[in-house]
């Protein structure tokens, strides 16, 4: 029997969740060979509260920021706004440029951000999303960004 649309996206989760973290990296890296360019957004709720999501691309971890690629042609700031509305239906105010940060021959644009919208998952490339305390993270959350987090919090309270 053939395997069919929500079938498939589990079936293709699993596979990628099963691949060691390396081998995911590659094979990103065999379809952007010079650079990577991507988009996060460190996203606080009215109770100062972080989205985070648990995410099936992420290489080392689920938890994250939420973002993703950039488009061909598309601008940061755009593509972080259509990132958040894909994956969780968030609409994005008092969005701001935190920080750009290179890693390897990968680019991240970080933004700080606000939501009054109730998040959802909305894309098969989300297992799961949570609002979090800064002393709440998940355990599995990397370091860099627990250590992004309490940054921004301290700066900005």
């Amino acid at each position: 029997m053939p395997i069919k649309g929500r079938s498939l996206k589990k079936v293709a989760r699993k596979f990628w969740r099963a691949l060691p973290a390396g081998a995911r990296k590659r094979l990103v890296r065999v379809w952007q060979d010079r650079f990577t360019a991507s988009v996060a957004a460190i996203v606080r709720n009215g109770d100062g509260k972080i989205l985070l999501l648990n995410h099936v691309l992420r290489p080392y971890s689920g938890w994250g920021f939420p973002g993703g690629f950039i488009d061909h042609g598309e601008q940061a700031e755009d593509a972080i706004r259509r990132e958040l509305d894909e994956e969780t239906g968030v609409m994005l105010y008092d969005l701001e440029l935190f920080r750009v940060r290179i890693v390897g021959t990968h680019v991240e644009i970080l933004y700080t951000a606000r939501t009054k919208d109730t998040a959802y998952v909305n894309s098969g490339e989300i297992i799961e999303l949570g609002w979090f305390a800064a002393d709440e993270l998940p355990k599995d959350l990397s370091k860099a960004q627990a250590a992004l987090i309490r940054e921004i919090l301290e700066t900005d309270g």
